[in-house]
């Protein structure tokens, strides 16, 4: 319990620094022809939901003879659910992006189009999918995970410097992210031990 509390404690502090750096970030981390570039657009793909599960079905096929598809589901799932999450925490929050109010936080009326996440921007639908993905590939395999979360803040920084979101979406994006993965992971190894207690650990 104690653990938990710190991670809540660290993703309110992130949320609420993020929020105190958006001007910053919104003024002076900018590249406007970022995605006409090879590399910019490899970053914004990585936010590309597609990508992503063919990625999986790539892990499916390789460990189905062996471990069956147990890495290629959470995969799936990890990147499917924050991407609804995220779709859902638009609704909520209803902030716009950046670029239509020169910089200012702007908040759409829940009367205007309420099941709309068009023009939303908190959190980030790229960088919601990439986090996705990097948090649960960093708990399928470790020793890679500097490679998989480095991508998917590459991912979310393109957007910043686009112009396309402030920082503290891209920040509560890796939050949720973060938040959906260790809820599915922890599902499964439970799921895991109840299966090893019935079938007597064979």
């Amino acid at each position: 319990m104690r653990g938990r509390g710190k991670a809540a404690l660290l993703i309110v502090a992130a949320i609420l620094v993020a929020h105190l750096l958006d001007s910053f970030f919104y003024n002076y981390v900018t590249y406007d022809d970022i995605y006409n570039r090879d590399w910019g657009r490899a970053l914004r793909v990585l936010g590309f939901l597609p990508l992503w599960l063919a990625a999986a079905l790539a892990l499916w096929l390789h460990d189905r003879p062996v471990r069956g598809g147990a890495r290629a589901q959470l995969l799936t799932a990890a990147v499917i659910v924050s991407g609804i999450a995220g779709e859902l925490l638009k609704l909520v929050f209803r902030r716009e992006r950046p670029g239509a109010h020169e910089g200012h936080y702007f908040f759409r009326s829940f009367l205007e189009r309420p099941f709309s996440s068009s023009g939303l921007a908190l959190p980030s639908s790229h960088a919601i999918v990439a986090f996705g993905a990097a948090a649960m590939l960093a708990r399928l395999f470790p020793r890679a995970r500097l490679v998989f979360w480095g991508a998917a803040w590459g991912c979310a920084l393109s957007r910043v410097a686009a112009g396309a979101h402030f920082f503290s979406d891209v920040v509560v994006a890796a939050c949720a992210a973060w938040l959906v993965s260790w809820l599915l992971w922890r599902s499964f190894a439970l799921r895991e031990r109840d299966h090893a207690q019935d079938t007597g650990g064979k």
